[in-house]
Parts: C-alpha cells; sequence; structure tokens
C-alpha cells in the first residue's frame, strides 16, 4: 500500500511560479511510474505529465511542454512538479499519481493506469 501526499499548492500572479511536491509513503520504495494530473471545475481530470522512477524518463502533455518540469528524489520518495510561466487555464487541483508498474508511453495519460492517488492541492493561477 501507498499513500501520496501533495503540496505547494496556492494562488499565484500569471507568468509566476509554484512548486508542487508529493511525498510517497507506505512502501519501501518506489519502482514504478508517477505523474501528475489536473482538473478545473465543471472539467474532466487531464494527463499534466509522469516519470518513470527508475530510468527518469519523462512525457509531459502539450499544454505544459516548455514549462513544467517533473522531477524526483529518490531518497525521499518524493517527486516535484516545476511550474513556470503558469497562465489563468493551468488554474485546476493537481493531484499525484503512482502506478506500481512501469508504464509505456501510450499507457501514462490515462488515469485508470495507475493505483494510488493523493487527495490533491489547489493551483489558482490569477490577477
Amino acid at each position: 500500500q501507498v499513500e501520496l501526499v501533495e503540496s505547494g499548492g496556492g494562488l499565484v500572479q500569471p507568468g509566476g511560479s509554484l512548486r508542487l511536491s508529493c511525498a510517497a509513503s507506505g512502501r519501501t520504495a518506489i519502482d514504478g511510474t508517477m505523474g501528475w494530473f489536473r482538473q478545473a471545475p465543471g472539467k474532466e481530470r487531464e494527463f499534466v505529465t509522469t516519470i518513470t522512477w527508475r530510468s527518469g524518463n519523462k512525457y509531459y502533455a502539450d499544454a505544459v511542454k516548455g514549462r513544467f518540469t517533473i522531477s524526483r528524489d529518490s531518497a525521499k520518495n518524493t517527486v516535484f512538479l516545476q511550474m513556470n510561466s503558469l497562465k489563468p487555464e493551468d488554474t485546476a487541483v493537481y493531484s499525484c499519481a503512482a502506478a506500481s508498474s512501469r508504464l509505456i508511453t501510450s499507457r501514462v495519460r490515462f488515469g485508470e493506469n495507475y493505483d494510488y492517488w493523493g487527495q490533491g492541492t489547489q493551483v489558482t493561477v490569477s490577477s
């Protein structure tokens, strides 16, 4: 079993930056795929980015390429999401997800392939 806890959300002006953290506990180590999804009010949940824990391979949604960066700290079982050049359309609840196995590229963008989810952290981009 794995517990995921997100932190780092808040209110930021357009063009600003935030860094989200997702700390994992309950297992000796994370050895699969971890990622971030987001959901705005009244909208469907959408894929943001993932990282394969062992290899460090990353995959980004087109909407965040060049602005968001996912990274990991294996010693702390933590994954980070650095968000730069934030736009109002980035406003959403951001949730961390973990898959027990390594997901191939064609499957990383679908939430049903993940086994564990955090509670989410609110990110609001507004003047």
